[in-house]
């Protein structure tokens, strides 16, 4: 199991890299486990937040629009 996780994270199985191969396969996974990691709560965050609009407190931007009149 670990070779082959070995060979999805980029490790190769060559001369010049293969007494490395452990230690970059243990990096590349904690690199993608904290890719996981900050998605997941950017992701959190967005559910947290959803729909988190209170249109009775919100500031209209163009009531000076709605209330102007004409003067003839």
């Amino acid at each position: 199991m670990w070779r082959v996780w070995k060979y999805a994270l980029g490790s190769f199985n060559d001369d010049t890299t293969h007494k490395y191969d452990n230690q970059i396969a243990i990096i590349r996974t904690l690199i993608a486990l904290q890719l996981i990691v900050t998605n997941c709560f950017i992701i959190g965050g967005n559910i947290r937040h959803w729909n988190d609009i209170d249109y009775n407190n919100s500031i209209n931007t163009r009531s000076h629009e709605t209330q102007r009149t004409i003067n003839t």
